[in-house]
């Protein structure tokens, strides 16, 4: 217990790890709030007409496309459609039809635009004939919410390697770890010891990711609720090793950066691009947090279908790497 409540009085002091048990939680409530803004004001087109040389026709016909600034002298006008920091499309009388002027550095799509205007004036007759259909406006960041949440969990999780790692590091160099390898302690309450502080702040920080994020039924409340807790065991089984194999602060930092790259990188590229490969499906589950990945997508999607799965992998490997630990600690101190 007094190991414990030593490797907790040390979280205080390691203000990378508080950044790294917070940083989940904020990004989860700046995600949140992203997916109530309304983006669709960006996908709208805006013109500028000089005041006098269009028509009110004219003026109200554009304003059915978009936003339509009057500018009281040409000069303005023009200067209006020069400015850098705007994509406005300059539109002016040409005989019975209008021309439009651009900058230049305007993005593609308002040049496409502004290229189709004429003829689509031209065509404006025709075109109120034809009875036209409103869709629902789609949500920008639909498709890619749920990704970004996954990723922001796995990172909440890996707080526990990253903690456990930079603990042990410490130790070495303070040379705490030389006085640990002399206590009657076994290599199990070790493990525990320096596991614990680290697993329990993961799952926190991936807890209150997730009741941000999610909003679950009870049913899958409690299977993220499972694969919370063996994705955080497992990060934190990582991060002795990374501990173990480290000699110093930057090393450590290193392989860190490394783990942490391969735990976000193997599972989204299993999800876009591999996932109707089988064979290389099976592959990406050697990385555990491609099962914590496809069981937190499945769990967003309202399914629960591979969560039970996810589950199984997630604690052979806990199971698998926690015996291996065990294992070479054991064989360093007969060693001894």
């Amino acid at each position: 217990m007094k190991g414990l409540i030593y490797q907790l009085k040390s979280v205080w002091k390691d203000k990378f790890c508080i950044m790294s048990f917070l940083l989940p939680i904020v990004a989860a409530m700046l995600l949140n709030i992203a997916g109530s803004i309304d983006l669709s004001s960006l996908g709208e087109y805006y013109f500028c007409v000089v005041d006098g040389e269009v028509t009110d026709e004219t003026r109200e016909w554009l304003m059915g496309y978009g936003d339509v600034t009057v500018c009281p002298t040409r000069e303005e006008w023009l200067s209006a459609i020069r400015e850098p920091s705007t994509n406005l499309i300059g539109v002016e009388g040409s005989g019975e039809g209008i021309r439009t002027v651009l900058a230049g550095d305007e993005l593609p799509i308002w040049q496409q635009a502004a290229a189709t205007l004429p003829a689509l004036y031209e065509q404006r007759k025709a075109a109120a004939e034809v009875s036209i259909q409103t869709l629902e406006q789609p949500d920008v960041l639909a498709g890619f919410q749920f990704i970004f949440i996954a990723m922001i969990l796995i990172v909440a999780m890996f707080m526990g390697c990253t903690f456990n790692a930079m603990n042990i590091i410490s130790e070495k160099e303070d040379g705490v770890a030389l006085i640990n390898e002399i206590l009657p302690m076994t290599p199990r309450q070790y493990v525990i010891q320096k596991i614990f502080v680290g697993f329990v702040l993961g799952c926190l920080s991936a807890m209150v990711t997730a009741a941000i994020c999610f909003k679950l039924s009870p049913a899958g409340a409690a299977a993220m609720f499972v694969l919370t807790v063996l994705s955080a065991f497992v990060a934190a089984l990582a991060g002795l090793f990374v501990g173990r194999i480290s000699e110093g602060m930057m090393t450590g930092a290193a392989y860190i950066k490394i783990v942490m790259i391969i735990f976000m990188a193997v599972p989204l590229l299993k999800y876009l691009a591999v996932g109707g490969n089988k064979v290389l499906s099976y592959i990406c589950f050697l990385i555990p947090s491609s099962a914590a990945f496809e069981g937190i997508m499945d769990l967003a999607n309202g399914g629960m279908a591979t969560a039970g799965k996810d589950m199984v992998i997630l604690a052979v490997h806990g199971i698998g790497w926690f015996l291996l630990y065990l294992f070479l600690s054991g064989r360093q101190k007969k060693n001894m």
